[in-house]
């Protein structure tokens, strides 16, 4: 058995080389144009402080024009360069094509704006729904859709770069997610389909999954998360934006189809695998050796998540049957 396996193993590896699709590749950022929506705080401000340091033209588009002065203000100082800003909603295709006409060709897009309101869905008023996937999702078609047109002419014809910036929420369902969950999944269908359509273009896609990043956003959203969801996303802790940024713009410079940020999104990334692209035929070689692991590991997740939810319910459902006694004894 096991003289079976050391001589399948060089033949495995060896197919995976040749199999693996797209290509491995390496995307420049210095003296290239980078795009960054959702720049003005967090994880896309980071994101710029990062890319200006490595020499590259920024380009930052938000809602807010205080803050994306303030951004721009704080990156000249740290780097001494000077970015573009621009002051569109995403959900507005017209201003958001403006927006990116007037900055010109775009090298590497990052899609980094999202909003986050936590709560379960029969508790959720439609328009946060709507909200959510109008920003997340739908603000992300109207960014690319945008954009692709002059990042497919553009002269130069060295490799270049869509990232999305979606979620470990956008891996695996969490409760209180529900409609967050569905914005953030969405991505990853776009990014697959995107690829195969822009691969000719030499335009390469990547999709970014953050844990909880430790943002001023971060903090508003925790203050209203519902205790189930605290109990049950709080296990994977979080990250700073400067550390998400540094993950994120090392996986879009090479490439990587799935950009995971932490060692839960490695394992994530490697359990979610399923028809995504991969460059890399060692980390091929790791997702076909592991998924039935992980799948066994990812189960002993849901029993332990389930036992919570219930465990929840059940101490909920007793304190209530405690105060109705309470109550029905004093009458």
């Amino acid at each position: 058995m096991v003289l079976l396996s050391l001589i399948l193993l060089p033949i495995l590896l060896l197919l995976l080389y040749f199999i693996v699709r797209p290509r491995p590749v390496t995307i420049p950022i210095k003296n290239r144009h980078v795009f960054i929506t959702g720049g003005s705080s967090g994880i896309g401000l980071a994101l710029a402080h990062q890319a200006a340091s490595q020499g590259a033209r920024v380009s930052l588009l938000a809602r807010s024009l205080n803050k994306l002065q303030e951004a721009k203000e704080s990156i000249r100082r740290s780097s001494g360069l000077d970015v573009s800003i621009f002051s569109a909603d995403v959900r507005d295709y017209d201003a958001v094509q403006k927006a990116v006409n007037d900055a010109g060709p775009i090298d590497v897009l990052v899609v980094n704006q999202g909003v986050f309101v936590p709560q379960e869905l029969d508790k959720q008023g439609l328009d946060e729904i709507k909200f959510m996937i109008d920003v997340n999702l739908m603000g992300s078609f109207n960014v690319i859709k945008a954009a692709l047109p002059l990042m497919k002419e553009r002269k130069d014809r060295l490799p270049a770069s869509i990232s999305l910036i979606s979620s470990q929420a956008g891996q695996v369902g969490i409760y209180g997610y529900t409609a967050y969950s569905a914005s953030k999944f969405g991505l990853r269908g776009l990014a697959e389909a995107l690829q195969q359509e822009v691969i000719a273009d030499n335009i390469h896609v990547s999709v970014v999954y953050p844990p909880d990043t430790d943002t001023p956003g971060f903090e508003k959203e925790n203050e209203v998360r519902p205790e189930l969801t605290k109990l049950l996303a709080g296990s994977s802790g979080s990250m700073k934006a400067d550390e998400v940024a540094k993950k994120a713009l090392d996986g879009i410079k090479s490439g990587s189809f799935t950009v995971p940020c932490n060692f839960e999104g490695h394992m994530l990334a490697i359990a979610t695998a399923g028809l995504s692209p991969e460059r890399s035929f060692l980390m091929a070689f790791i997702e076909v050796a592991s998924v039935g692991v992980l799948r066994l590991v990812g189960l002993f997740f849901q029993w332990n998540w389930y036992q919570t939810i219930e465990n929840w319910h059940a101490k909920k459902h007793s304190k209530f049957a405690i105060i109705d006694l309470s109550i029905y004894t004093q009458e």
